[in-house]
This record gives structure tokens, sequence and C-alpha cells, in this order.
């Protein structure tokens, strides 16, 4: 399968997906997030043992495009929805996959994008990688990255990211729990390969059934969380914080919040 926005790469037991909008510092855009599920669902189809994503050029992904926090502003209330849940599918089609997954973060990993990172099984981050959940700048909610967070850090430190919006660095998010490893930028690529070779030694069988167990576990939590998230996420997008927030980003000024 062809694609335009990504590009993906063999080199066996690995295969990559790399987010290819480097102009754009592989902001992501609906067709991205299109793109990504197909590659997963076909690399679960396929021979391929691990599967893992970096991006291209000096940034893993910056979030959602400018153009696409534009358009928001003209959805309905339907369309608003149908984004939340092609969001909603992303994450959870990553957490769910049975192969295990790896990000090499080769750059900064904003909003989504740090989702993105963190979401997969093992993420291996060069020091100067760049993490945060920045929707609140916007007057945005982070809701679907949130119920992921919240399984990893737990409730406080998620509050802490979540409600200041702050960037963290690759330190940071080891300490955290996560980045599993801080790797220079010459040795991503051998790191990644690496890990997936060990992870290739064992029992593909083995390793899937571990994958749906522990996504099992939290299913029912899980279900109800992302449930939240959607209808959070469509919500946000109709509020005059919202608009405020993305004129603001767009003219290159702070907001001017109305409590």
């Amino acid at each position: 399968m062809s694609y335009i926005t990504i590009a993906v790469e063999d080199n066996p037991p690995l295969r990559t997906i790399k987010l290819n909008r480097p102009e754009r510092r592989n902001a992501m855009t609906p067709a991205m997030q299109e793109e990504m599920i197909a590659a997963m669902e076909g690399a679960a189809a396929s021979r391929c043992r691990v599967l893992a994503f970096t991006g291209e050029g000096d940034a893993f992904c910056a979030g959602l495009d400018l153009q696409s926090l534009q358009s928001m502003q003209d959805k309905s209330a339907s369309e608003h929805r149908a984004d939340a849940e092609r969001i909603a599918r992303l994450f959870r089609t990553l957490y769910e996959l049975p192969l295990p997954t790896i990000a090499a973060v080769n750059g900064p990993a904003i909003a989504g994008g740090t989702g993105l990172a963190m979401i997969c099984d093992f993420t291996l981050a060069v020091p100067t990688a760049k993490f945060g959940f920045t929707e609140a700048r916007i007057g945005f909610v982070p809701a679907l990255v949130s119920a992921f967070l919240a399984l990893q850090v737990g409730d406080k430190r998620s509050r802490d990211l979540l409600l200041t919006a702050r960037l963290f660095d690759a330190a940071e998010a080891h300490s955290l729990g996560l980045v599993n490893e801080v790797v220079l930028p010459d040795q991503l690529a051998t790191h990644a390969q690496a890990l997936a070779q060990l992870l290739a030694a064992n029992s593909p069988q083995s390793l899937a059934a571990t994958k749906r167990l522990m996504a099992a576990q939290h299913k029912p939590w899980l279900d109800a969380a992302i449930e939240h998230a959607m209808a959070a996420n469509a919500q946000a997008r109709d509020t005059a914080d919202f608009r405020e927030g993305i004129a603001a980003f767009l003219e290159k000024r702070k907001p001017a919040w109305k409590k």
C-alpha cells in the first residue's frame, strides 16, 4: 500500500512507520491519522514482529496540524464527534496492537505527539526531545491522551502535566516512566533495532497474548474513560476559550481569557 503522509520501512524483524511531513514538523492531519491506523493494521496482519514509530527530519510529531486546528471552528457537532472518534481509534489501535511497539523519539513530541510516543510499549528518546500536553494553552482539552496518561503515571502526576500544559525534557519523561531510555541521536535507530531483535527472540504468540491480557485488565475502565474523553474533546471545540486560543495562536499573541 502506498502512503502520502507516512513512510513504511522494513528492516526485519522491525517495521518502522515514519511520520513524513517534515516541513510541518510531522504534525498530524486526519489523513495521517487514517494512514497510521491502516499501517498498524497492515503490520498486525503481516510477518513483521515489531513495529516502531519515528519522525522524518528533526521532529517526532508536533501534535495536530495548524490547518486542522483552523478548520475545527467551522465543523458541526457530528463532525467534531467523528474527529474525536478517529483520534480515539488511532490511540486504541496502537495500545491494543498485538505486536510490540517502539517509539523512537527523534525530536519534539508535543500534545498528540506525546500521546503517540507514550502509548507505545517502549519509548526511546534523544536527550533534546521535548514533550508536553499543551492543549490548555489554546483553550483545548487533552481529553483522549489523559486516559492513557493516567494509566502510566497516576492521577497526581497526570494533573501536573495536563493542567500546567508545560513542556518537559527527555530526562524528566524518563523519571516519570514515560520514556524507557534516553539515547544519543546517532544511536537511536540501532537501539530500536537491537530492542526489536530482543523482542523477536520471544514467542510471537506469547507476546500477543501478553499484550491482550494487559489490555483486557484495563478495558472496562478504559472504555468508560475514552467515552468521556471523546465527549469532552468534541465539546471543547465549541467553546469561547477554544476560539480565542486558536485566534491567539494564529495571530502570535497571548490569549485573552474570559472567565
